[in-house]
């Protein structure tokens, strides 16, 4: 069996099934020098699983800046593999800062791409791909939640949010009542045996689980704003007749445009009709 070489290796390791451990990911845990984990004890049923002796080490949020020094400068010599609890590291975990430093001092970073619960939910939720946000976990506080729900009213795309059993019928309330009437979906447990997704509006979510409080790992999808239905001719012309009372045609039209969610050239167009 060749060496592994001397670097950063992060792995990506499964977020329940053990069956999705990647075959490169389990031969690069079996190789590495060290395993850098968030929870070893975690990582101890994962290299069990895969029949791997490789020293440990913890490492997370609250690892210092000298024990990334030290892991750092070992580098150079080692191959030292990066996992987290589960799921692919750095997403939502720690890492970034540790990869930061291997590559400023010069040292390879490599990947080995696997599980991860943000796109797995994404596959689960029959939403739009296209464009989408992970926010990671909203704040615990009802004021800080609301106030960080607000900033993505105006994104056009899917958000994705990490959440637990306790807090999912209160931060889909919230979400109901910033974000307004949205398409979304609850993925819980996925890729283990009770793996499920409920999907429905935003309203009907936060009435499902108010009392209810689910276990296991849980994915919020939220979908982009619902399209609005365009304004009909009448509407357009009662809104245009109100603002010509005011306004010349050309600031009639951008006014209503703007109001009705229309293109300025339909409105400018009627808006010149009528004023004749």
């Amino acid at each position: 069996m060749s060496e592994l070489p001397p670097g950063l290796h992060i792995v990506a390791t499964p977020i329940g099934n053990l069956g999705d451990l990647s075959p490169r990911a389990a031969d690069t845990l079996r190789r590495a020098d060290r395993i850098l984990a968030e929870d070893t004890r975690v990582t101890a049923k994962l290299l069990a699983h895969i029949g791997a002796k490789v020293p440990m080490s913890r490492y997370d949020d609250h690892s210092s800046e000298a024990e990334r020094e030290r892991i750092v400068a070992a580098l150079g010599e080692q191959a030292i593999a990066l996992v987290s609890d589960a799921g692919t590291p750095l997403i939502s975990d720690p890492g970034y800062k540790l990869v930061r430093a291997a590559r400023a001092a010069g040292h390879s970073v490599h990947t080995i791409p696997g599980p991860s619960a943000v796109i797995a939910a994404l596959t689960l939720a029959g939403l739009p791909t296209d464009r989408f946000l992970f926010v990671g976990f909203l704040p615990a506080r009802a004021k800080a939640r609301t106030d960080a729900i607000a900033e993505f009213t105006a994104l056009r795309c899917t958000l994705v949010f990490y959440e637990s059993g306790p807090r999912l019928g209160a931060t889909l309330a919230a979400l109901a009542d910033v974000l307004g009437p949205r398409d979304a979906a609850v993925a819980r447990e996925i890729s283990k045996l009770h793996e499920e997704c409920v999907t429905g509006s935003l309203s009907e979510l936060a009435s499902r689980y108010e009392a209810s409080e689910p276990r296991g790992e849980i994915v919020v999808v939220v979908g982009p704003p619902l399209e609005a239905a365009e304004a009909t001719d009448d509407e357009l012309d009662a809104a245009l007749c109100d603002a010509l009372t005011r306004l010349s045609p050309s600031r009639a039209a951008a006014e209503v445009a703007e109001a009705l969610g229309l293109p300025r050239k339909r409105a400018y167009a009627r808006a010149l009709e009528l004023s004749r």
